[in-house]
């Protein structure tokens, strides 16, 4: 993702119920509820470490998420299409990595909820904003966020080094391995359940 960065008021969230997503997304009808929605599971990049650009300190660690009230924030500053298009797929109750990039040790450190589904990023209006995008008009706007919900820590956080140790095995097809640049990725279910394992072991 491009990492957060400055903080800008933006329409309150709409948060999901208490409970896991499965929980929560059925639906009533006629006393009995629908088969509930299987999470979708992503990866989302941010900064931990401070680094200026255009006067803004793009530092968004996950300390930063819990700070923020409700543990809440939009995920704004995404411009890649590709990475736009997957938060796109985004529903509410879905999870999500959140990963520390450019920094000394890259790697996952916990997990967030998606609370709000795509919307309108307002960073791409704004010319004092290091995401302005001149081409983007509120009529017509190209970039969307979503916003996002501290979960929990990991109980470790597990590296990029020692993903990559699962390059040929368990993890040959994940998109961090492969696509490592893109800040917004898909997780398959198999690999979102290997990296919560590995994080409950000691480093190999």
């Amino acid at each position: 993702m491009a990492p957060k960065r400055k903080r800008a008021a933006s329409p309150a969230p709409k948060e999901s119920k208490e409970g896991t997503a499965a929980e929560t997304s059925g639906s009533a009808d006629s006393g009995t509820l629908s088969a509930p929605r299987r999470p979708q599971y992503f990866l989302m990049k941010s900064e931990p470490e401070s680094r200026m650009q255009d006067g803004v300190d793009m530092k968004f660690g996950l300390d930063d998420l819990k700070a923020m009230p409700q543990q809440t924030e939009h995920w704004d500053g995404v411009r890649n299409y590709q990475a736009r298009n997957i938060m796109r797929q985004m529903r509410v109750g879905d999870l999500a990595f959140f990963y520390h990039s450019n920094c000394k040790t890259p790697g996952v450190v916990g997990v967030v909820r998606i609370v709000r589904e795509a919307y309108t990023d307002h960073t791409q209006f704004d010319k004092k904003d290091p995401h302005y995008d001149p081409k983007s008009t509120e009529s017509e706007p190209k970039w969307q966020m979503v916003d996002v919900k501290f979960e929990r820590d990991l109980p470790r956080p597990v590296t990029l080094q020692e993903l990559k140790g699962y390059k040929d095995r368990e993890l040959k097809t994940m998109a961090l391995l492969h696509r490592g640049r893109l800040s917004v990725q898909c997780v398959a279910e198999e690999e979102w359940n290997f990296i919560l394992k590995l994080a409950e072991q000691p480093p190999a």
